[in-house]
């Protein structure tokens, strides 16, 4: 069984002040995760994590998701590459720690885009690592793309392009917030399922996620995993919140919390 399990930056850093990791955040789901993988030892797990307060703040001084041809804005391009980089180290670290075997493999070395759509993945180093019981590691990170230049690539923009050769069974969005809400942002009524069919019904509740945030918030979330179900229907996705200690484990062994997106 495939999962794909993305840790949102909201969650692994306090995107209110820039390039600040929550390390002890980061250290409990690590540990979350490994106790999951003791207990599922046939759990082949493909884990992605968010910029937080790391590459959207320059992402956005930069405006990289909608281009870059000046050399000013190719500076920027870097600026996010490097400060997404000094993220994804401190998870790697993390991880690591915790008894994972975690491998990183950044997305501005394995995809190529053209206006924001991936049309070259190369995913057989990644696979071969999860097949060889290693955990491979991804991020939101910037990718050359051959209309605009370059542009950003959300978590999930990686998990999509990834899925095309090996649709996960599940892919888990581990956030703050604790699903998807019926009336955001007053927050009293958490919808529990989401289906294509029932979405168009419900679009007006989904709102943006608070702060920083230069891929899109939660209406954004909801539409790439709804696109992904239908692409390929074997697949679940769940949108919940990870910041109750324990939660995360309980989703990776299958207990139920947040919003299922499912395709019927």
């Amino acid at each position: 069984m495939i999962t794909f399990l993305k840790l949102g930056g909201s969650l692994i850093t306090d995107k209110s002040t820039p390039r600040t990791a929550d390390m002890d955040v980061i250290h409990r789901l690590a540990a979350e995760i490994r106790t999951a993988q003791k207990e599922l030892p046939h759990l082949s797990l493909v884990l992605g994590h968010g910029s937080g307060s790391f590459g959207h703040v320059p992402a956005r001084e930069f405006n990289t998701r909608n281009g870059v041809r000046t050399a000013f804005e190719w500076n920027g391009f870097l600026e996010v590459w490097r400060q997404a980089r000094d993220l994804n180290q401190i998870m790697v670290e993390a991880l690591t720690q915790s008894g994972i075997p975690i491998m990183a493999f950044p997305p501005s070395a394995i995809i190529q885009a053209a206006d924001g759509q991936p049309v070259s993945v190369q995913s057989e180093p990644l696979l071969s690592a999860l097949n060889a019981g290693l955990t491979p590691l991804v991020a939101g990170d910037v990718v050359f793309d051959k209309i605009r230049g370059g542009t950003i690539f959300s978590t999930e923009d990686v998990f999509m392009a990834l899925a095309a050769a090996n649709p996960p069974d599940r892919v888990l969005i581990c956030g703050k917030e604790s699903g998807v809400w019926e009336n955001y942002p007053a927050n009293t009524s958490l919808i529990s399922k989401i289906t294509p069919s029932g979405y168009e019904q419900m679009q007006r509740s989904l709102g943006s996620s608070a702060g920083i945030d230069v891929t899109g918030g939660m209406r954004t979330k909801v539409e790439q995993m709804l696109n992904l179900v239908k692409r390929y229907p074997q697949t679940s996705a769940v949108i919940f919140s990870g910041s109750q200690p324990g939660a995360l484990y309980e989703v990776l062994v299958g207990r139920p919390h947040g919003t299922v997106i499912v395709n019927t």
